[in-house]
């Protein structure tokens, strides 16, 4: 990861929101899965961003948790600053949108976690015929490729591309959608063409990504709120590993999960009790669901395949 987070005491926060308040251009609430997340900063290219990821939530309501995206050389590059109590994140000199979202995200899970037993999961969900599926994976194990190859099935909807929220009720894990468009790399339609339409409509930032709406390529009905998980896909590229599919037991997919930080660099809190309540849920999820190892070191197309059997067959 990138970026570096210290948390910090609420007399810092204070001086900090002092110190920084001149830099506040837009002050935009929005509303992530029933939380009032409350962006404050002065670039613009930042505020229209956070306006398509997200959906708006009433000035009227007070917000949950705060997010500021501010410049200050003196800081060097990409500084995340975090106050616990206040739930109050100062983002320093960071220039990918990427990484913005997905401590919005994360703060909102700070909240979720601590107070209504709700977990995130850096992760893709669809919905398969009625199944719910998520894919988890390392940087460059093809999450993203094969959440949108997936796609290309009529019969294929999607939660989330990137984040979702999952909370335990009884025997089933539903996972929740909050993000109202989706932040997509240009090459996506080099690997699936189907989705050159999509990558021709969008304004790209200058790493090359764009926030759209999917439903120009899949159509309204195919983006859900929800969905009960019965599937784990866990990605891996690994090429000396002969075996392509591996079906996994609980115990082993956990290990596996947090011996990788559950995929997710993003967590602001990485306590021991942080860590105790995210290893309770996993194995909770894990226990429920049908997890599969893929290993994608074959070609996107020769990977699909190989997702597409192991859904099959469940």
């Amino acid at each position: 990861m990138a970026y570096s987070v210290k948390i910090i005491t609420m007399e810092q926060k204070e001086e900090l929101i002092e110190r920084y308040a001149g830099q506040v251009l837009y002050e935009i609430k929005s509303e992530i899965y029933g939380c009032c997340i409350k962006l404050l900063t002065g670039s613009l290219s930042v505020k229209n961003a956070w306006e398509e990821s997200f959906y708006f939530a009433s000035q009227n309501i007070r917000s949950h948790g705060r997010l500021y995206v501010l410049q200050d050389s003196a800081f060097g590059d990409n500084r995340v600053l975090y106050d616990t109590h206040s739930k109050s994140c100062f983002l320093f000199n960071i220039d990918y949108y990427g990484w913005i979202k997905s401590l919005a995200l994360s703060l909102a899970g700070d909240i979720l976690e601590d107070d209504h037993g709700i977990y995130s999961v850096h992760g893709a969900c669809l919905d398969m015929r009625g199944r719910g599926v998520c894919i988890l994976g390392g940087s460059g194990a093809g999450k993203t490729t094969h959440t949108y190859g997936l796609l290309r099935q009529p019969k294929a909807r999607v939660v989330s591309d990137d984040w979702f929220f999952a909370r335990i009720f009884g025997e089933d894990i539903l996972a929740y959608g909050s993000e109202k468009n989706f932040y997509i790399r240009a090459d996506l339609a080099d690997i699936w063409k189907e989705f050159s339409g999509l990558v021709d409509k969008a304004v790209l930032d200058e790493k090359g990504r764009a926030v759209v709406d999917l439903r120009w390529a899949i159509g309204k009905g195919r983006i859900l709120p929800l969905t009960t998980l019965e599937n784990v896909i866990l990605l891996k590229r690994d090429p000396g590993q002969v075996e392509i599919v591996r079906v996994l037991d609980a115990a082993t997919a956990l290990e596996i999960l947090e011996k990788n930080g559950y995929y997710n660099p993003h967590l602001l809190v990485k306590s021991d009790f942080k860590m105790k309540l995210r290893s309770r849920f996993f194995r909770a999820l894990l226990e429920r669901a049908m997890v599969v190892e893929v290993n994608t070191k074959g070609t996107p197309e020769e990977s699909q395949r190989a997702i597409g059997e192991t859904l099959k067959n469940q």
